[in-house]
């Protein structure tokens, strides 16, 4: 089970630090996403964390303001978000996935439910 929270309302320029935990023992072996869904819009990745946290990877839009990392001792990822806009405005989601590397939704097995971001002008 992975419950996200975090989410909030914040100006553009501002930050957010969303979290995501989780509840299976076997955690440090899922590669863990990040993805969110803009209204009217598909779901679509943000960022991910190889299982170990040695690699990253992450969307363009996001690059070089989000960060994704994580706490295998705790069960939790993270995505730090900074310089918001207006854009970023989603409901967000973590997940988890038994493959490596992954940034397609469909290489997710298990998802948690959103929690909304919202970034005002």
């Amino acid at each position: 089970q992975l419950q996200a929270s975090g989410g909030g309302l914040a100006q553009a320029g501002g930050s957010l630090r969303l979290s995501c935990a989780a509840s299976e023992r076997t955690f440090e072996n899922y590669d863990m996403g990040w993805f969110r869904q803009g209204p009217g819009l598909e779901r679509d990745f943000v960022a991910s964390i190889s299982s170990s946290g040695g690699s990253t990877f992450y969307a363009n839009s996001v690059k070089g303001r989000f960060t994704i990392s994580r706490d295998n001792a705790k069960n939790t990822v993270y995505l730090q978000m900074n310089s918001l806009k207006p854009e970023d405005t989603a409901l967000y989601y973590c997940a988890a996935s038994a493959s490596r590397y992954a940034t397609r939704k469909s290489e997710y097995n298990y998802w948690g439910r959103g929690t909304q971001v919202t970034v005002s002008s």
